[in-house]
Parts: structure tokens; C-alpha cells; sequence
């Protein structure tokens, strides 16, 4: 299944096409209470118009993909990330990872929770010079307030 969102997240766009019914299934639960969420914050004749999440479960996923690709060396792309959305975008990696550990539990020794590992380990290592990572492998997906002070000391510098 091909979705706009996953433009530029070719990893997210496989895990996505490899995914269990199970945890295909779980994903919709989850979308489904995000896309009430969402239609709540909102006057109820613009949440009739919100016909799904703007933060699905996929698009966070293939976000995320995207923000690590954009710290790799080797970026091409003309595309342009603002320092000031990492904050949101560290925000929406936690939501992941929050949901790997609840609702997306089963989903966590498949694809979904490769390719979470895979990102953040990606992620840490295109910030973090490897001779000044004090992080192991299995701290990697931990390491929010260890990446949020690069990330803000590499914006202040």
C-alpha cells in the first residue's frame, strides 16, 4: 500500500507493507483514538472536516524517518527543516516509543520496533561525534534528554 507519506521514507514505506494484520489492527485502535483527539481540540464543525489524524501512527513513523535521514551525511535534498520543529519532532518519536511499550506492544519484535531501534540509533549517531557517545546500543531509544541537549547546543552554536 503506497501513501503519500511516506515520501522520502522508503524504510517506513517497507515496514509498513510487512506488517501483521495484528498489529495492522492495533495501529487503526490507535489512529482511531488520536483522530478523536484531534477532532476534539477543535469547534465541532471544523472537527467534522478532520477525516483523519494528522499524526497517524505511519505518518509519525515515516516523519521520523525523515528527520533522521535529513541529519545524515550525504542529504540532497533541497528540503528545509527548521531547528525549532526538532523539538516537535523528539516529541513525536517519544509518542512512538510510548506506544511501542503499551498499545503497540506486540508490534515491538517486528518491524515496527526494528525499524524505531534502527531510527534512533541513526538519529544519535548522525548528532553525536561516535569518540563523544556515551550512549550503548540499548540506551539509544532512551536517550531524549541526552539528544535534546546536542540538539540545543548544536542550535545555539
Amino acid at each position: 500500500m503506497a501513501y503519500e507519506m511516506f515520501r522520502s521514507a522508503p524504510e517506513t514505506n517497507a515496514a509498513w507493507a510487512a506488517l501483521p494484520a495484528a498489529v495492522r489492527d492495533g495501529v487503526a485502535r490507535c489512529d482511531a483514538e488520536r483522530h478523536e483527539a484531534e477532532r476534539s481540540r477543535v469547534a465541532p464543525e471544523l472537527g467534522e472536516r478532520i477525516t483523519s489524524p494528522l499524526y497517524s501512527v505511519a505518518e509519525r513513523f515515516a516523519s521520523w524517518e525523515r528527520v533522521v535521514r535529513h541529519l545524515e551525511p550525504g542529504w540532497t535534498s533541497d528540503d528545509f527543516h527548521a531547528i525549532s520543529a526538532y523539538e516537535n519532532d523528539l516529541d513525536s518519536r517519544d509518542s512512538l516509543g510510548q506506544l511501542m511499550k503499551g498499545q503497540l506492544a506486540e508490534a515491538q519484535e517486528g518491524a515496527l520496533g526494528w525499524l524505531l531501534s534502527q531510527l534512533g540509533q541513526r538519529f544519535v549517531g548522525a548528532i553525536v561525534p561516535a569518540e563523544h557517545s556515551l550512549l550503548g546500543a540499548s540506551d539509544q531509544g532512551e536517550a531524549r534528554g541526552g539528544v535534546r541537549t546536542v540538539v540545543e547546543a548544536q542550535a545555539s552554536a
